[in-house]
Protein backbone atom coordinates (compact mmCIF):
# COMPACT_ATOMS: atom_id res chain seq x y z
CA UNK A 1 0.00 0.00 0.00
CA UNK A 2 2.92 2.35 0.66
CA UNK A 3 3.94 2.07 -3.01
CA UNK A 4 0.43 3.00 -4.13
CA UNK A 5 0.51 5.98 -1.75
CA UNK A 6 3.88 7.04 -3.20
CA UNK A 7 2.66 6.87 -6.80
CA UNK A 8 -0.64 8.62 -5.99
CA UNK A 9 1.10 11.42 -4.12
CA UNK A 10 3.74 11.86 -6.83
CA UNK A 11 1.02 12.17 -9.48
CA UNK A 12 -1.03 14.42 -7.18
CA UNK A 13 1.89 16.75 -6.55
CA UNK A 14 2.71 16.96 -10.25
CA UNK A 15 -0.91 17.59 -11.26
CA UNK A 16 -1.65 20.07 -8.48
CA UNK A 17 1.67 21.86 -8.83
CA UNK A 18 1.58 22.24 -12.61
CA UNK A 19 -0.41 25.49 -12.64
CA UNK A 20 -1.88 26.16 -9.19
CA UNK A 21 -4.09 29.15 -8.54
CA UNK A 22 -1.43 30.58 -6.20
CA UNK A 23 2.03 29.00 -5.96
CA UNK A 24 2.67 30.09 -2.35
CA UNK A 25 -0.68 28.74 -1.19
CA UNK A 26 -0.04 25.49 -3.05
CA UNK A 27 3.26 25.03 -1.22
CA UNK A 28 1.74 25.74 2.19
CA UNK A 29 -1.15 23.35 1.54
CA UNK A 30 0.92 20.42 0.25
CA UNK A 31 3.75 20.86 2.76
CA UNK A 32 2.28 18.34 5.25
CA UNK A 33 2.40 15.62 2.56
CA UNK A 34 5.91 16.66 1.52
CA UNK A 35 7.01 16.36 5.16
CA UNK A 36 5.08 13.15 5.85
CA UNK A 37 6.35 11.07 2.93
CA UNK A 38 10.05 10.95 3.96
CA UNK A 39 9.00 10.08 7.52
CA UNK A 40 6.75 7.26 6.29
CA UNK A 41 9.52 6.07 3.97
CA UNK A 42 12.22 6.13 6.66
CA UNK A 43 10.12 4.29 9.23
CA UNK A 44 8.35 1.75 6.99
CA UNK A 45 10.78 -1.10 7.82
CA UNK A 46 10.63 -0.60 11.59
CA UNK A 47 6.94 0.17 11.76
CA UNK A 48 4.58 -0.68 8.94
CA UNK A 49 1.16 0.91 9.29
CA UNK A 50 -1.92 -1.07 8.34
CA UNK A 51 -3.12 -0.83 4.76
CA UNK A 52 -6.18 0.98 6.14
CA UNK A 53 -3.96 3.68 7.67
CA UNK A 54 -1.86 4.03 4.52
CA UNK A 55 -5.00 4.30 2.37
CA UNK A 56 -6.45 7.03 4.59
CA UNK A 57 -3.12 8.89 4.71
CA UNK A 58 -3.06 8.73 0.90
CA UNK A 59 -6.58 10.17 0.60
CA UNK A 60 -5.78 12.93 3.10
CA UNK A 61 -2.71 13.92 1.09
CA UNK A 62 -4.77 14.08 -2.10
CA UNK A 63 -7.34 16.29 -0.33
CA UNK A 64 -4.50 18.66 0.58
CA UNK A 65 -3.17 18.65 -2.97
CA UNK A 66 -6.56 19.52 -4.47
CA UNK A 67 -6.88 22.34 -1.95
CA UNK A 68 -3.43 23.53 -2.90
CA UNK A 69 -4.13 23.45 -6.63
CA UNK A 70 -7.31 25.55 -6.57
CA UNK A 71 -7.21 26.93 -2.97
CA UNK A 72 -9.84 25.48 -0.67
CA UNK A 73 -12.39 28.16 -1.50
CA UNK A 74 -12.23 27.29 -5.23
CA UNK A 75 -12.11 23.48 -5.40
CA UNK A 76 -14.74 22.45 -7.99
CA UNK A 77 -16.01 19.52 -5.91
CA UNK A 78 -16.74 22.01 -3.11
CA UNK A 79 -18.80 24.16 -5.47
CA UNK A 80 -20.79 21.07 -6.45
CA UNK A 81 -21.54 20.38 -2.76
CA UNK A 82 -22.39 24.06 -2.22
CA UNK A 83 -24.90 23.99 -5.09
CA UNK A 84 -26.34 20.56 -4.25
CA UNK A 85 -27.09 21.48 -0.63
CA UNK A 86 -27.77 25.20 -1.06
CA UNK A 87 -24.85 26.25 1.13
CA UNK A 88 -23.60 29.81 1.43
CA UNK A 89 -19.95 28.93 0.79
CA UNK A 90 -17.65 26.31 -0.69
CA UNK A 91 -17.32 23.68 2.08
CA UNK A 92 -14.25 21.87 0.71
CA UNK A 93 -12.06 23.15 3.56
CA UNK A 94 -14.43 21.42 6.00
CA UNK A 95 -13.75 18.12 4.21
CA UNK A 96 -10.06 18.80 4.76
CA UNK A 97 -10.56 19.50 8.45
CA UNK A 98 -12.74 16.40 8.86
CA UNK A 99 -9.83 14.42 7.38
CA UNK A 100 -7.49 16.31 9.72
CA UNK A 101 -9.35 14.65 12.58
CA UNK A 102 -10.21 11.31 10.99
CA UNK A 103 -6.81 10.31 9.60
CA UNK A 104 -4.64 11.35 12.57
CA UNK A 105 -7.11 9.51 14.83
CA UNK A 106 -6.40 6.26 12.97
CA UNK A 107 -2.66 6.95 13.09
CA UNK A 108 -2.75 7.85 16.80
CA UNK A 109 -4.87 4.81 17.64
CA UNK A 110 -2.51 2.53 15.75
CA UNK A 111 0.55 3.94 17.49
CA UNK A 112 -1.10 3.85 20.92
CA UNK A 113 -2.20 0.24 20.51
CA UNK A 114 0.77 -1.23 18.63
CA UNK A 115 3.72 0.82 19.89
CA UNK A 116 2.69 2.05 23.34
CA UNK A 117 0.55 -1.06 24.00
CA UNK A 118 -2.16 0.88 25.81
CA UNK A 119 -4.94 -1.41 24.63
CA UNK A 120 -7.91 -0.49 22.49
CA UNK A 121 -10.44 0.77 25.03
CA UNK A 122 -11.68 4.09 26.33
CA UNK A 123 -8.24 5.45 27.18
CA UNK A 124 -7.08 4.98 23.60
CA UNK A 125 -10.23 6.69 22.32
CA UNK A 126 -9.73 9.63 24.68
CA UNK A 127 -6.04 9.98 23.80
CA UNK A 128 -6.61 9.65 20.05
CA UNK A 129 -9.32 12.32 20.06
CA UNK A 130 -7.20 14.58 22.28
CA UNK A 131 -4.21 14.19 19.96
CA UNK A 132 -6.38 15.12 16.98
CA UNK A 133 -7.72 18.21 18.71
CA UNK A 134 -4.17 19.22 19.62
CA UNK A 135 -3.11 18.80 15.98
CA UNK A 136 -6.12 20.82 14.82
CA UNK A 137 -5.41 23.62 17.29
CA UNK A 138 -1.73 23.65 16.30
CA UNK A 139 -2.73 23.91 12.63
CA UNK A 140 -5.02 26.85 13.41
CA UNK A 141 -2.09 28.53 15.20
CA UNK A 142 0.05 27.97 12.08
CA UNK A 143 -2.70 29.59 9.98
CA UNK A 144 -2.83 32.51 12.41
CA UNK A 145 0.97 32.87 12.21
CA UNK A 146 0.76 32.84 8.42
CA UNK A 147 -1.92 35.54 8.53
CA UNK A 148 0.27 37.71 10.74
CA UNK A 149 3.39 37.13 8.65
CA UNK A 150 1.79 37.44 5.21
CA UNK A 151 -1.03 39.90 5.86
CA UNK A 152 -3.48 39.92 2.95
CA UNK A 153 -1.33 37.35 1.17
CA UNK A 154 -2.58 34.72 3.63
CA UNK A 155 -6.24 35.01 2.57
CA UNK A 156 -6.02 32.14 0.07
CA UNK A 157 -4.26 29.91 2.62
CA UNK A 158 -6.74 30.71 5.37
CA UNK A 159 -9.77 30.19 3.14
CA UNK A 160 -12.16 31.72 5.71
CA UNK A 161 -14.48 33.03 2.98
CA UNK A 162 -15.66 35.78 5.31
CA UNK A 163 -16.69 33.39 8.11
CA UNK A 164 -15.72 34.90 11.51
CA UNK A 165 -16.14 31.45 13.12
CA UNK A 166 -14.02 29.58 10.58
CA UNK A 167 -11.36 28.59 13.12
CA UNK A 168 -13.89 27.16 15.53
CA UNK A 169 -15.83 25.29 12.84
CA UNK A 170 -12.55 23.90 11.47
CA UNK A 171 -11.75 22.46 14.90
CA UNK A 172 -15.30 21.13 15.24
CA UNK A 173 -14.94 19.28 11.92
CA UNK A 174 -11.64 17.78 13.12
CA UNK A 175 -13.38 16.65 16.33
CA UNK A 176 -16.23 15.07 14.34
CA UNK A 177 -13.66 13.34 12.14
CA UNK A 178 -11.78 12.01 15.16
CA UNK A 179 -14.99 10.73 16.74
CA UNK A 180 -16.06 9.11 13.46
CA UNK A 181 -13.07 6.78 13.76
CA UNK A 182 -14.97 4.99 16.53
CA UNK A 183 -17.15 3.52 13.76
CA UNK A 184 -14.06 1.95 12.16
CA UNK A 185 -12.71 0.29 15.30
CA UNK A 186 -13.73 -3.29 14.38
CA UNK A 187 -12.25 -2.91 10.89
CA UNK A 188 -9.13 -1.24 12.27
CA UNK A 189 -8.68 -3.95 14.93
CA UNK A 190 -8.79 -6.63 12.23
CA UNK A 191 -6.30 -4.69 10.11
CA UNK A 192 -3.91 -4.38 13.08
CA UNK A 193 -4.25 -8.11 13.80
CA UNK A 194 -3.26 -8.89 10.20
CA UNK A 195 -0.15 -6.71 10.49
CA UNK A 196 0.84 -8.36 13.77
CA UNK A 197 0.25 -11.80 12.33
CA UNK A 198 1.97 -11.02 9.02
Amino acid sequence: MFRILTVAWALGLIASGFAPYDRGTWLMEVLPAIIAWPILFATRQRFRFTDLAYALIMVHGLILMAGGAWTYARVPFGFWIEDAFGLSRNPYDKIGHFAQGFVPAIIARELLVRVFRIGSGRLVAFLAVSICLAISAAYELVEWGAALALGQGADEFLGTQGDPWDTQSDMLMALIGALAVLLLWPLHDRAMQRVKGG
